[in-house]
């Protein structure tokens, strides 16, 4: 059976309400009462009703941490990275409860069970749930893709940065360029696509020309994709991945295929997830650091909640690409 206050209070010889004050730090000070009090809950083993703290204080010590979809579109390396970047920051002072939109239904969010909501928006669908959270009047960031609504926004310009790993690709003589694609529907899909194709016109090349197969960021849909572009009677030099782990997919369809990387096809992925720089392919790729976008979302609701501030501005926090040994140069091949 749980130890009550009132079990404490007949142990120590004193009222109930001097224990109270006591465990809540009120109007005791340092005195010697006041560390007896303290000395005989943990002999005890007391452990305070976080409920009933929360119902007195209208505080539910929980940060909501909403994606798009958990089951459908997000990676378990997103998860973690996304999840882990805002525990660095809540540490033990919240909860987070980890939820989909997908698996939301429409008019049951409950404001008293979070103090702040971090989506992470995967798509234009979401616009329904955020509008809810609105109403709701939840502090509220929105992290991931950028969203039309007078909240917090922490975002990178996705589209820039697959320009950028295309133009790497087509600076090192590559004209023969496949790309596996993300999953339709989803924001970042079509930005990347939008970034790719922008490199291609800019070079003078006609992006239509470029075979593309469309995955789920899943490993086996790269690995799948991946075998039907190797089929193609016309090989690629370089296959541009919207992830990493599809390129790692990618790679082990290029192996079973006898090529090897990158002397035969070159590779470029998105996200420098963990291993992306350890192991025999040090896959060239763009960092978007999906922890550093939890990071500074959490640090923007925290500073609403905590501190009241409020700050509805856009943040942008840069893509790098990350050069390593998955390209080859082929500029003289072509001279």
């Amino acid at each position: 059976m749980a130890v009550t206050i009132k079990d404490i209070a007949k142990k120590a010889g004193v009222s109930y309400s001097t224990v109270s004050r006591a465990l809540n730090d009120v109007g005791a000070g340092k005195s010697e009462s006041r560390q007896k009090i303290l000395d005989i809950a943990k002999e005890m083993g007391y452990v305070p009703n976080q409920a009933a703290i929360n119902l007195k204080s209208s505080r539910s010590h929980t940060i909501g941490l909403f994606f798009s979809t958990i089951s459908k579109m997000t990676s378990p390396f997103v998860l973690h990275d996304v999840l882990t970047g805002v525990y660095n920051i809540v540490g033990s002072r919240y909860n987070v409860a980890v939820k989909g939109i997908d698996m939301h239904e429409e008019g049951t969010l409950n404001p008293t069970l979070f103090d702040g909501i971090i989506v992470l928006s995967q798509r234009s669908e979401d616009s329904s749930f955020i509008e809810e959270v609105l109403e709701k009047k939840i502090p509220m960031v929105a992290i991931c893709r950028i969203v039309y609504y007078d909240v917090p926004n922490v975002v990178t310009d996705e589209a820039l940065a697959m320009e950028r790993a295309m133009d790497y690709l087509l600076d090192n003589g590559h004209r023969r360029i496949a790309v596996i694609g993300g999953l339709p529907g989803v924001d970042s899909t079509r930005l990347r696509h939008r970034g790719w194709r922008t490199s291609m016109i800019r070079h003078g090349l006609d992006p239509e020309e470029v075979p593309v197969e469309e995955g789920d960021y899943r490993y086996t849909s790269g690995y799948r994709a991946a075998r039907r572009i190797l089929q193609r009677e016309e090989r690629p030099t370089a296959i541009l991945c919207f992830n990493d782990e599809m390129a790692f997919a990618a790679r082990a369809a290029v192996y079973e295929a006898g090529l090897t990387v990158p002397e035969d096809i070159s590779l470029v992925g998105f996200d420098n997830w963990d291993m992306s720089g350890y192991g025999t392919m040090r896959l060239t790729t763009v960092e978007r650091n999906m922890g550093d976008l939890a990071r500074e979302g959490t640090r923007v609701l925290l500073r609403r909640i905590e501190d009241g501030i409020i700050d509805n501005s856009r943040i942008f926090l840069d893509n790098k690409l990350i050069i390593r040994e998955s390209v080859k140069d082929i500029r003289e091949k072509e001279n």
